[in-house]
């Protein structure tokens, strides 16, 4: 399946781990399918994707398709669960030692990675907004037989005294 090729390169090069040393090809796979699980939770798509997290599979494949919208989608989705996980653990890590003249503060990390998090979140929001407002039926009205709009539409149609144009 393409995805599990593309996706991952895409994800890889979202996060800065081109050099494949913090996470293997598989954890990747595992995160995109959560991440695929929730986009498909939080807007609809025209295709209709089936997510199964327990055995790592998107079908029908979105990158083999040319969905754009569910690709990228799923990529920022993966990147806030990712970057979520990175900071509370590095959250753990957050210490400030002093030592006389000598003094490691590692609270810096954990803040720059929150600020990373915080941006991918908020990126992906924007989209899904973007796409579910684009996706819509903009613009458009039911109108019933009372209405005043209907009144306007029908008014060409017959003359002063009720009766019809040919």
């Amino acid at each position: 399946m393409p995805w599990k090729i593309d996706l991952v390169l895409m994800f890889r090069s979202l996060i800065g781990d081109l050099d494949n040393a913090k996470f293997t090809d598989e954890r990747l796979k595992q995160i995109l399918t959560v991440g695929a699980y929730n986009v498909v939770n939080d807007a609809d798509f025209s295709t209709t994707y089936t997510v199964d997290v327990g055995s790592v599979s998107i079908s029908p494949d979105p990158v083999a398709d040319n969905d754009t919208d569910f690709t990228t989608l799923t990529l920022y989705k993966s990147a806030c669960i990712l970057l979520g996980s990175e900071v509370k653990t590095e959250a753990a890590n957050a210490i400030s030692i002093k030592d006389g003249p000598s003094a490691i503060d590692l609270r810096g990390v954990t803040q720059n990675l929150n600020l990373i998090y915080k941006d991918f979140c908020e990126k992906y929001d924007q989209l899904l907004k973007t796409y579910q407002y684009n996706n819509t039926l903009v613009g458009q009205a039911v109108l019933g037989p009372y209405s005043p709009g209907s009144m306007v539409l029908g008014a060409n149609q017959f003359d002063y005294r009720g009766n019809m144009f040919d």
